[in-house]
């Protein structure tokens, strides 16, 4: 008699721990950090919306209570996608706007 044939992973995508300053994200055999300063619409979601996550695709992510896509690519390359969202987050704040540096401070 032979074993069944082994079933899909199904946690392919999973939040290892939440901090004040963001969360892990564990994805397939790598181990992620989504910063609430580059990720806002994360920053007053609860731990039940943030560790319901799913990954449609290998380089697509999804959090259906909170209506968020993103690629694996701009968490692991913040820099490359400089655009925030200024929707407001689940708590209905928005994200404060950086300070624009008057002429004189430059």
């Amino acid at each position: 008699m032979t074993s069944a044939e082994l079933g899909r992973n199904t946690f392919p995508a999973e939040v290892t721990n939440i901090s004040a300053h963001g969360f892990w994200l564990f994805i397939g055999e790598r181990e992620l950090f989504v910063a609430f300063e580059h990720f806002p619409w994360f920053r007053d979601a609860s731990i039940r919306a943030i560790t319901n996550v799913q990954l449609p695709s290998a380089h697509h992510l999804y959090w259906p209570d909170l209506d968020i896509d993103l690629a694996v690519d701009s968490i692991d390359h913040p820099e490359k996608f400089p655009l925030v969202s200024q929707a407001p987050s689940p708590s209905g704040r928005r994200p404060k706007p950086k300070p624009r540096q008057s002429k004189r401070d430059r």
